[in-house]
């Protein structure tokens, strides 16, 4: 597409990317409330941050919003979760929700197949390719998150022999070879070194046009260098949700103030752990 630059002004910004939005959403277990009616929206073009202190709900969110408490037992999940105006639980099926809205994990999990294999299982699965688009489609991906090279000349060979960010760059080529909308990223660079961090980082700042994204982060210098927005949690709330600069610069909750500072605080327990 060709974007008609006027003179001393620059190019618009053509995003692809999709808005996620989420209203009175909770998750209860049993009597316990994991979540508490989170209001948040995740506009697309951007990298919303999700941070806070241990166990406020960070990961029980992202899990919400790729419908995986559906395969936990004694979780209830209410509220509304929508993409594009589809709501995720009631207008959209499983399936399509976990083509639609990917997730990485904190430790890369690759399958068991082959490296190609890797990238393209879940893009066959859909029906996004064939046999004979595979190996074109596991270049692609692969190029993209900047592991080809390393890999190119063993795409049949053990992904459990790469490193730990190689791995995690895998994982990221196959959640988007099924050509996502929403990449949900749970503490990505938690457990690499800083080579592949950066690696991580710079695609989550090349993929915010196409994908919105959403990371879950306890690194605050991670968070300010990718970041577009932040929501911030406590205890299962949502405190305040702010511009990356703002949020630095001038919070407007005493909690999240005290958070940036790295101050101790005083919060009440949860029985599930981020």
């Amino acid at each position: 597409m060709h974007v008609r630059q006027l003179s001393g002004a620059p190019a618009a910004k053509v995003v692809t990317a999709l808005p996620l939005r989420v209203r009175g959403l909770r998750v209860r277990a049993g009597g316990r409330e994991l979540l508490r009616g989170i209001d948040v929206d995740f506009p697309a073009g951007q990298v919303t941050a999700v941070v806070g202190p241990t166990g406020c709900g960070k990961t029980t969110l992202l899990r919400a919003l790729n419908r995986l408490h559906d395969d936990s037992t004694g979780l209830q999940v209410s509220g509304s979760v929508e993409l594009a105006g589809a709501d995720i639980y009631r207008d959209l099926g499983l399936r399509e929700v976990r083509r639609r809205i990917g997730m990485l994990f904190q430790r890369p999990n690759p399958f068991p197949q082959s490296i190609q294999e890797n990238v393209v299982i879940g893009a066959r699965v859909h029906g996004l390719t064939g046999r004979s688009g595979a190996r074109e489609l596991a270049e692609a991906r692969l190029r993209e998150v900047g592991l080809w090279d390393a890999v190119k000349d063993r795409l049949g060979g053990n992904p459990y022999r790469l490193s730990g960010g190689q791995q995690q760059l895998l994982c990221l080529a196959r959640a988007l070879a099924v050509q996502p909308d929403v990449l949900l990223l749970d503490e990505p660079t938690s457990s690499l070194d800083p080579w592949a961090t950066a690696q991580i980082e710079q695609l989550i700042r090349d993929l915010r046009e196409r994908v919105t994204v959403v990371i879950v982060s306890h690194n605050l210098s991670q968070v300010a260098r990718v970041a577009d927005q932040v929501l911030f949690m406590v205890a299962g709330e949502r405190v305040e949700v702010a511009d990356v600069q703002a949020f630095f610069r001038h919070p407007s909750d005493p909690r999240t103030r005290r958070y940036v500072a790295g101050e101790a605080m005083t919060l009440p327990a949860m029985e599930e752990r981020n």
